[in-house]
């Protein structure tokens, strides 16, 4: 799984600013396109473009990335229905992707998910997995 780098993108010039700032006073409707195709925004995505817009207009530079949520072992055992300890033996395996915060593990929710999605395809009939 590749990380990628947050975006950076330098403030707008001054008057793009100021007409950014003049379009958003008051205003709750944003409208995104995508492809021609109109899209309606959850209130958190809404919210979040609004910001970052609300930061151009006023001539900020703009930082964009991800966050990736990261579990305790306990939480990610939990996750995948696993005892804590097969968990810690798999990550010291490197069957599942581990960093460490100190001296305590954590690990990518995306990573569970995709250890988990691994096991339903293993499990499926045709994986060559089931008794015949």
């Amino acid at each position: 799984m590749a990380l990628i780098a947050p975006r950076v993108t330098a403030g707008l010039p001054g008057d793009e600013a100021l007409k950014l700032q003049h379009a958003l006073n008051g205003s709750h409707d944003i409208t995104v396109f995508v492809d021609g195709t109109v899209h309606r925004l959850p209130p958190q995505a809404r919210d979040a473009v609004v910001d970052l817009l609300s930061r151009f207009s006023r001539g900020e530079a703009v930082t964009v990335s991800s966050v990736e949520e990261m579990l305790t072992t306990s939480q990610a055992a939990e996750l995948a229905g696993i005892s804590h300890t097969y968990l810690r033996n798999m990550t010291d395996r490197g069957e599942i992707p581990v960093e460490y915060r100190g001296t305590h593990r954590r690990i990518r929710l995306a990573a569970i998910m995709e250890w988990l999605e691994s096991q339903k395809k293993a499990k499926a009939p045709g994986s060559g997995d089931q008794p015949v």
